[in-house]
C-alpha cells in the first residue's frame, strides 16, 4: 500500500516551529517569489481566491505594523519581511478560512526553504485603547473597503533553531472516531 503522507512532509511538520528571532539578512527576490507562489497555490472555497497579500520589507512600516496590537506583534519589527494576509469579503463569506489556509501554507513554505516564520493574529485583536488591530493595519497599508487583514506572517533567516517536535508531544487524546465518546 502506498503511503498517504510522504515522510518528508511529516518531517517538515515536525521541524516547523514559530521563529521570532531573525538575522538581519534580507530575503532574496527569488525567496519572496517562492513564498508568494505557495500562498497563491492555497485552496479556497469554491475556487474564488478571495485572499490578497501585501508584502512589506520597509523597516519603518514593519515597526508600525508591529505596534498594531497590544501584545504578540513586536516580532514583526525584527523581521526583514512580513506578509499581510487579507481576504476580500465581496468574493467569499468564508474569507477567514481561506486566509487561514493561505497563512498555513506560507508558514510551511518558509520552513521548507530553511527560513523562519511566525504568524501574528490581527483579526479580533487590538490595542489597549480599544483600537482594532485590523483598523491600524488597514490604515497603514491603505487597504480598500471590503479587504480585511487576518494575520501578519513575519519571515526571515533563522537566528535560532529550536528542536523539532516529537511524536511523543502529540495530543492523541484529541482524536475521536465516529462520535465524541
Amino acid at each position: 500500500m502506498e503511503k498517504l503522507f510522504a515522510d518528508d512532509f511529516i518531517e517538515l511538520l515536525r521541524r516547523r516551529r514559530s521563529i521570532r528571532k531573525f538575522t538581519p539578512e534580507p530575503l532574496s527576490s527569488d525567496e519572496v517569489v517562492e513564498l508568494m507562489r505557495a500562498a497563491l497555490y492555497a485552496p479556497s472555497s469554491k475556487g474564488r481566491k478571495a485572499c490578497e497579500y501585501v508584502v512589506v520589507d520597509r523597516p519603518e512600516l514593519l515597526r508600525e505594523l508591529a505596534a498594531c496590537k497590544e501584545a504578540g506583534g513586536r516580532l514583526v519589527e525584527r523581521a526583514p519581511l512580513a506578509v499581510v494576509v487579507t481576504g476580500r469579503m465581496d468574493l467569499s463569506d468564508v474569507w477567514v478560512e481561506d486566509a487561514s489556509v493561505a497563512t498555513t501554507l506560507l508558514l510551511l513554505a518558509a520552513e521548507s526553504m530553511g527560513l523562519g516564520a511566525c504568524w501574528v493574529q490581527v483579526r479580533e485583536r487590538g490595542r489597549a485603547d480599544g483600537t482594532p488591530a485590523a483598523a491600524v493595519v488597514r490604515s497603514l497599508l491603505s487597504l480598500p473597503p471590503g479587504v480585511e487583514p487576518l494575520a501578519i506572517v513575519a519571515v526571515g533567516h533563522k537566528a535560532v533553531s529550536p528542536e523539532p517536535h516529537t511524536d511523543e508531544e502529540l495530543p492523541w487524546e484529541k482524536i475521536h472516531f465516529n462520535t465524541w465518546e
